[in-house]
């Protein structure tokens, strides 16, 4: 019987995405270490080692963590081979991964380069594919895999540019994923955030302006903040939600209904 204080009792999770403890994916695995689930963590480069070793020690274990740049190959490989030093199985998989060059966010769209939209894609869209190649032959229980989008993928927001192609086709691949690995139990879903003040976010043009707009505009208060989506994340990953899959969960105080 499951413990309903830790619906995540022996489950392993796996977190990409945390640069600081304003990270949505920091908010979401302390929601899932909360709920009893034990995480591995990765950190692309030396740069940014540090901030997830510090935040991962406040969980009180001992730290499980290894780089993984997920536009290489041969990182995700040797990522994926330590996880199984350190796990025969894997429950959850969250990806709140995503990058575009500067350029591509401040000049105009259809100024995009080939070598920006291959970036963007490569980084913020195809590694959710390669994450499931490696991830859903250890998933042998089934479990949830949940990745982080942005209305930018279906509505026009000045600034957001190739992103929004990029999680459009996030988006995408998260149902057809849905539906190639729901046999196995196994489920995939994103979370669409309000604007969030996180370091990812900052790097957007007129950030804050977007902040004050959603602010304005929602029907519930929307806080910008990461601990928002934890709550979001922790049911997309218990068996609260076990018959949902391949859906766009909004997490924005409501802006996404807005018209006017």
């Amino acid at each position: 019987m499951t413990d309903t204080n830790k619906p995540l009792a022996g489950k392993t999770g796996l977190i990409f995405g945390v640069a600081n403890k304003r990270s949505i994916a920091w908010a979401i695995a302390q929601a899932w270490h909360e709920a009893g689930a034990r995480l591995i963590f990765n950190y692309q480069g030396e740069r940014l080692k540090e901030n997830v070793e510090e935040l991962a020690s406040t969980f009180g274990e001992e730290v499980a963590l290894a780089p993984c740049d997920v536009s290489r190959d041969e990182e995700l490989d040797s990522f994926f081979s330590f996880v199984k030093t350190k796990t025969d199985t894997v429950d959850l998989v969250l990806h709140s991964v995503a990058f575009a060059p500067r350029d591509a966010l401040s000049n105009p769209f259809s100024h995009t380069t080939r070598e920006q939209f291959r970036i963007a894609l490569d980084v913020s869209t195809y590694s959710l594919i390669s994450m499931a190649q490696y991830a859903a032959p250890m998933m042998t229980g089934g479990g949830s895999i949940v990745a982080m989008t942005y209305l930018g993928s279906e509505k026009v927001l000045p600034n957001y540019n190739v992103m929004g192609v990029a999680k459009a086709g996030l988006e995408c691949s998260a149902r057809y994923l849905a539906h190639e690995l729901g046999p196995q139990g196994i489920r995939v879903n994103c979370i669409s955030a309000g604007p969030t003040k996180t370091l990812a976010g900052s790097g957007i043009a007129g950030f804050s302006k977007m902040v004050s707009h959603v602010q304005e505009k929602a029907p519930l208060a929307w806080p910008a903040q990461a601990s928002a989506l934890g709550g979001t994340g922790l049911y997309l990953a218990t068996d609260a939600s076990q018959f949902v899959t391949g859906q766009v969960v909004y997490v924005d105080g409501g802006y996404q209904i807005m018209g006017m």
